[in-house]
């Protein structure tokens, strides 16, 4: 049987390479319906982190500059076209082996700030300095612009910060 590692390192690292960051399925050799899609409706509210449920109270407080526009479009970005859920799950939390947990608090290449967040998310983290020796493509692999990076900075920030 194929891990779940094995699909998803090719794929993402086909992304890094040739800027596939729209790419989805066939067209980086990934079998369709093999990436996330983002969870909906009662999906959504079910998710162990109450991810849908705690949104309104982790909008308040948000660092200068975020709005919840930008956190609302992050989240969109994180469970698609960005890529980050591939590795870090539906939930944030992180898919073992691949990358870690976005919700604990925890900051392994950074303080946590947004700003930090911001930084990581443009350069990504190369595969000495991550804890399961995967790296995350700048970008994500996915050629994010600027504001959707700083979007998927600002719903990752609310992951674990609360506002």
């Amino acid at each position: 049987m194929t891990s779940l590692r094995s699909m998803l390192v090719p794929a993402l690292v086909a992304g890094a390479v040739w800027g596939a960051g729209a790419a989805r399925g066939s067209e980086i050799g990934v079998p369709a319906g093999r990436f996330p899609v983002r969870a909906t409706g009662a999906e959504s509210a079910a998710r162990p982190d109450g991810a849908r449920a705690a949104r309104g109270a982790r909008l308040q407080g948000l660092p200068a500059g975020v709005t919840s526009d930008m956190v609302r479009e992050g989240e969109r970005l994180f469970a698609g076209p960005g890529l980050c859920s591939t590795c870090h799950g539906q939930n944030a939390r992180g898919l073992q082996g691949l990358a870690g947990d976005l919700t604990d608090g925890e900051w392994r290449h950074s303080d946590g700030s947004y700003r930090a967040i911001v930084s990581t998310v443009e350069k990504g983290v190369p595969a000495e300095r991550s804890t399961t020796g995967i790296p995350m493509p700048p970008r994500a692999g996915a050629n994010l612009t600027d504001e959707q990076v700083r979007a998927v900075a600002a719903y990752v920030w609310t992951l674990s910060h609360g506002g």
